[in-house]
């Protein structure tokens, strides 16, 4: 018979005794919890109070009750966890009754204190320690935003408000910088916090396209990170600016770990399993060269130089706002005139593509207000992505934020829009609304049930 490693105490002793231990801590837990929120001043005694801890509002006087109470709730849930693991593990014990027949050694002994009791109370510790209670200030509560609602220490380094080194107010006029990510991040904060979980100063992780699916998901602006960004180990230096407008770029200056494809040519929009849908022919030079230069069979298209023409000399800089790699953005510098390209990496390398071509690819979703001033650009240009699909007031938001940065007397270019013939109306109206001067307007069927909308548009003045 084997020798027991334990002669004196039994293994569901030892843990008979650490359930004891932990339902200690869950009280102590609570209990300090209380306290924390009793010498904050929060148990005021009145029915307001009360109103607001209990389900009537989520903020108080600018304290997130329910992000720290989630929090509270997570260091108790990992506690009653672990409790419940003991308790299994005990139950498991006393239908063996000698702890020799189990066969436990004190490496198996030592492993599973580690992992099953002492990593899940760490986790618990380090939670509530960073759980933190507002300030009270002259009978008001001030809380940093968001503070509560994660867990990775990085963002909570990230978004904590950073005060001015020498007291005074700095170049912005204020006492502090605050470092801004989107609220939609709260809702994908388990995929931010594993985003942001790394090494500081090493190399990130090569997780772009995680980075790209939390914007579109709302967490957007993204929080800076403290890593090194992979590059492709086989960089060449780019073609120069005389050739690189028509050319594909080299290859192996693109990182393809995360693209269907591994090469240009396999972007061709003869392969099927290229992994993009949209702007099927924008990785094919040849047929790139033609657009916006030469007639086509739509009624509905417009050329660079009749839309130039418009305003003689005056259009200098734009954007364009769509799905491409940079081709209207080549052609309109061919006139002298500076186009910024927004582009997402949707199935393919469009970033890439654009800065390798020598052009300015503007990395947003269409969740952002745009990174312009008022009244500075001359031009607008979109064509392929924002379609029928999009929501009317969406739209509205971002017609407005257009309206916006475009100059008095710059031009909106609305390029093949196309959507339901029913919807059709609807759409017309979003463009009309502004009252900008019609230079074109053209309307074609697309389908049996789709139309093509095409628009060249001024802005008025407004001098108000």
């Amino acid at each position: 018979m084997r020798v027991s490693c334990f002669p004196k105490f039994r293994l569901g002793r030892i843990l008979g005794m650490m359930q004891i231990v932990l339902g200690v801590l869950v009280i102590i837990v609570s209990v300090s919890s209380l306290f924390r929120f009793y010498s904050a001043g929060f148990f005021m005694h009145n029915e307001d109070i009360c109103k607001q801890f209990y389900g009537v509002k989520d903020v108080y006087e600018g304290f997130d009750v329910m992000s720290l109470t989630a929090r509270v709730n997570e260091v108790l849930d990992k506690m009653l966890s672990l409790q419940e693991k003991l308790e299994s593990t005990v139950q498991g014990l006393e239908k063996t009754k000698d702890l020799a027949i189990t066969n436990v050694s004190m490496l198996e002994y030592k492993r599973f204190i580690e992992e099953e009791v002492i990593q899940p109370l760490y986790s618990a510790h380090i939670s509530l320690r960073q759980i933190r209670l507002p300030t009270v200030e002259n009978g008001t509560t001030n809380e940093d935003p968001f503070i509560n609602a994660f867990v990775t220490e990085e963002v909570r380094k990230y978004i904590t408000p950073k005060e001015n080194r020498v007291g005074k107010k700095n170049i912005y006029g204020s006492e502090k910088i605050y470092n801004s990510i989107g609220h939609g991040c709260v809702s994908v904060k388990k995929e931010l916090q594993v985003y942001m979980d790394y090494d500081i100063g090493s190399f990130c992780k090569d997780d772009w396209n995680v980075a790209q699916s939390l914007m579109i998901k709302g967490c957007d602006p993204l929080p800076r990170r403290r890593c090194l960004t992979r590059a492709s180990k086989l960089y060449q230096k780019p073609y120069p600016i005389n050739e690189s407008l028509w050319r594909i770029p080299d290859g192996r200056n693109v990182r393809w770990s995360n693209y269907a494809c591994r090469n240009f040519e396999c972007l061709s929009s003869k392969n099927p399993k290229r992994g993009y849908s949209k702007c099927t022919d924008c990785f094919e030079m040849e047929k790139e060269k033609l657009k916006w230069v030469t007639n086509t069979s739509f009624p509905t298209d417009i050329l660079i130089k009749d839309a130039l023409g418009v305003k003689p000399g005056e259009i200098r800089i734009g954007l364009d706002f769509g799905i491409g790699t940079g081709t209207f953005a080549a052609r309109m510098r061919e006139h002298n005139v500076t186009i910024v390209t927004t582009a997402l990496n949707l199935g393919a390398p469009f970033n890439e593509m654009i800065a390798l071509r020598g052009l300015i690819p503007l990395y947003v979703t269409l969740n952002q207000r745009l990174p312009f001033f008022d009244n500075t650009m001359d031009l607008i240009h979109t064509t392929g992505f924002m379609d029928g699909w999009i929501d009317l007031q969406l739209m509205d938001f971002i017609l407005f934020d257009w309206d916006r940065i475009l100059r008095p007397g710059g031009l909106l270019w609305v390029d093949r829009f196309f959507c339901n013939r029913k919807d059709l109306d609807d759409y017309m109206y979003m463009f009309l609304q502004f009252r900008y001067k019609k230079h074109r307007w053209a309307i074609s069927p697309k389908s049996k049930d789709e139309v093509f909308l095409s628009a060249l548009l001024e802005k008025p003045p407004r001098s108000l």
